[in-house]
């Protein structure tokens, strides 16, 4: 970790903490190889560089990484995040845009689960007409063949 020291508008003095993309990683519970993967599609901005080519990532970098891990915990895409870091980002945003997103994004898990359900029924009617012994016909490997 590296520590620079830089002067506040009041004369005390400000402590800007860098860390590797390691120590990154651990701060921010987003692995070193997604980190990577964030930068090259341009989620997160490139991280300073070091005279040894290092990576340095500053506080605002770890925010943003703690960001990205939790609104991919909450099953927003890619494309989704984006939107909502640039809105994060300015100060000056409409919050009925996050409100749009998040609702869009809720309608959709809405549907997921609404299918998963539907799947679960399915495959529990097939393995209630299964008679699971030694028998060779199968509702289950009949109903997945067509």
């Amino acid at each position: 970790m590296i520590e620079r020291h830089k002067p506040s508008y009041h004369g005390k003095v400000k402590r800007i903490r860098e860390v590797n993309i390691g120590a990154a990683a651990a701060s921010s519970g987003v692995s070193a190889k997604m980190i990577r993967h964030y930068e090259a599609i341009g989620l997160l901005r490139a991280a300073e560089r070091r005279a040894n080519d290092y990576r340095d990532y500053g506080e605002r970098d770890l925010h943003e990484l703690r960001f990205i891990r939790r609104a991919r915990r909450l099953g927003f895409s890619i494309p989704e995040i984006g939107e909502l870091l640039t809105l994060w980002r300015d100060r000056g945003r409409p919050s009925r845009e996050v409100r749009r997103i998040a609702e869009a994004h809720i309608s959709d898990l809405q549907s997921r689960v609404a299918e998963m359900q539907a799947m679960a029924n399915t495959l529990r009617e097939l393995v209630s007409a299964c008679h699971g012994d030694d028998r060779p016909d199968c509702p289950i490997l009949d109903d997945l063949a067509g």
